[in-house]
Formats: C-alpha cells, structure tokens, sequence
C-alpha cells in the first residue's frame, strides 16, 4: 500500500524549522497530510507556529522539540507516523563546515540516531533522507568517467579531506551510514540529493560552494528551486516504485552569464571578474543527470499551493516571513 494511501496519514519533518523543512510541513499540511513537526529549540517551536495559517491546519500540526542526538525525543516525534522526511540542520552549539571533519562525525551520529530510531518504530513505511549532489560529484577520476555522473556514484571521502571538502565529506559519509544501516534494519529509504538550493537566504557562506569554480569547469554545477525540491520529497515518498537514489536538480550553471549573476547575488558589491569574448559565449558541457527523478516525477499530481505561488520560510531571528522561489 502507497505511503499516502491511507486517510490523513501521519508524517513526521525532521529538522522542520529550516527552509526545506519548514515549506515541506506548510506543502504536506496542504495536501491533507498530519504532521509532526520536529525542532531543536524552544525558539523554533514558537517559530513554526507561524507557518500554519488556519485552524484546520493547526489541527494537523504536532511540533515536537527532539534533539537528533537524544534518542527518546526522536522516537516521541516519530510515534504513530508512517514516514519521515529527514534533513540535517547542524546545532547551533556545534562547528561549521568550514572549520575541520567535526561536523561529518557530528552529521553520521545524528543520521544513525534517525535510522534507527526508525527501525524500532513499526509503523514507519518509508523514510526520505536528504543528501546532496556534492555526495556525488567529488572525486579523482571524475573527468575521466566516460557517462555523465549519476546516482551510482560516490564523493571519495579521502579527495574530500584532501581538498578540504568538508560539507561533501560530511554528507557522503553520513548518506552512507544511513544507506548501510537502514539495509541492515529493513528500513524502507529513498535518498534525494539536491543540488544548491536557491532560496532567498542562499549567502556566499553556504558551505555547498566550496569548490564551485571546479564544479563549473566540470559541468556539474547544478541549482534547485525550493518548489520543485519539496515536490521531489514529496513525489519520493508517495510513489510506491521510488527506490534509491535520487539526484534532484532543474538548472545547471553551465554559461558564462548565469555564472555572473549568481556571483552577483551571493556578492552584489564586488566587482564583476574581466571578461573576454570567448569567455561569454563559452557553454560548458553538462556532465551530470538526473534522469532518474525526471522520470518518476512525469505524473506528480501537484497539491494545493499558497496564494501567488509563495512559500512560508523560516529565519535566522525567530520570524516566518513570505518569499519566493529564486531563480538564474
């Protein structure tokens, strides 16, 4: 039986105060879904609130404060769910990426927590795990790969700790765990690893562009919209015949020109880079696919939207504020 078959079922987002997290509770509790919402912080529970607009949606609305290294609080937002929505936000006590490996130890300690917490819950029917692109695109030989990266392949963890590629280190290694681990306990997984997210609080600082020139060069610089990567979880999580790994991307910076303005959003005061002719016209060859998802994703019905095609975002200073969906 489908995951969302049943009347009103029940799921649970995991961390839920983030900006997939967040829409991802708003798009589930439109499309009928019940929803246990889990945060870290007392701040984010006050916060989540904001992200329902009706009383028949506060109905549907549980939020719980769990702690992805405390065991019990994970099983609590997980009881009486069907499925988990499962993405990683660093705790706000923990290293950044760019500091050193802490955070890969820190990012697997939490994922195995998750899995196997799912393993001990027996109404838990599939789990959607979020990765990343950059869990595949790093490696020695990738140049030399004959077919476009896909799902089959695999960052190398020691490429990324020789270059310092700390958030593909990190989300390699923790994809991995949760791959072996839910195998091993017959939890029913299904991997979306997303490409950078263009949401409105994209910054210079996010840890996914590390290495983004080279990424560039090698044709595998892929972007998201928020919609379309909410819509992917969900289509995941819904269709019966989704298995695996899933790379989920609908725009690759391959053109000189995209490459400006992205470089002029995340950095709007500096100076553009001199440019030549041949430089402008240049469009580097696409070097990965998503094939994959294109295909499952053909005959995704869409769910009711908020007014205008708006998404109800989360930030930094405890406030639900209205955005849209950024794009090249």
């Amino acid at each position: 039986m489908s995951p969302a078959a049943a009347v009103s079922p029940t799921v649970c987002v995991m961390d839920a105060a983030g900006t997939l997290g967040a829409t991802l509770v708003r798009s589930l509790l439109l499309r009928g879904y019940i929803v246990h919402a889990a945060v870290q912080t007392q701040d984010e529970m006050e916060v989540l609130n904001g992200v329902v607009s009706c009383d028949t949606e506060k109905q549907k609305l549980k939020i719980f404060r769990s702690d992805p290294f405390d065991y019990q609080s994970i099983m609590d937002a997980l009881k009486g769910c069907s499925g988990l929505f499962y993405s990683f936000q660093p705790p706000c006590d923990q290293p950044s990426y760019d500091v050193d490996e802490v955070m890969a130890d820190v990012e697997v300690r939490a994922a195995h927590n998750v899995i196997e917490a799912c393993a001990q819950t027996e109404t838990i029917e599939k789990v959607v795990f979020t990765s990343s692109v950059t869990a595949v695109i790093w490696r020695d030989d990738r140049k030399s790969v004959q077919s476009d990266l896909d799902e089959r392949h695999w960052t190398d963890i020691n490429f990324s700790r020789k270059f310092k590629l700390w958030h593909a280190m990190s989300k390699t290694l923790s994809e991995k765990s949760a791959w072996a681990l839910a195998m091993d306990r017959g939890v029913n997984m299904v991997s979306v690893n997303a490409g950078l997210l263009m949401s409105s609080d994209l910054t210079i600082t996010n840890p996914y562009l590390k290495g983004a020139a080279e990424m560039y060069e090698d044709g595998v610089f892929v972007t998201v919209d928020l919609d379309f990567l909410v819509d992917t979880h969900i289509c995941v999580f819904e269709d019966v015949s989704s298995y695996g790994r899933y790379l989920c991307f609908n725009h690759i910076i391959n053109h000189n020109e995209d490459a400006l303005k992205l470089a002029k959003m995340l950095a709007p005061s500096a100076p553009p880079p001199p440019q030549s002719r041949d430089q402008d016209m240049r469009v580097i060859q696409q070097r990965i696919s998503n094939e994959k998802l294109n295909k499952l994703m053909v005959n995704f019905e869409r769910g009711p939207q908020d007014q205008d095609g708006l998404v109800r975002e989360t930030n930094g200073n405890g406030s639900v504020h209205v955005t849209q969906n950024i794009s090249l």
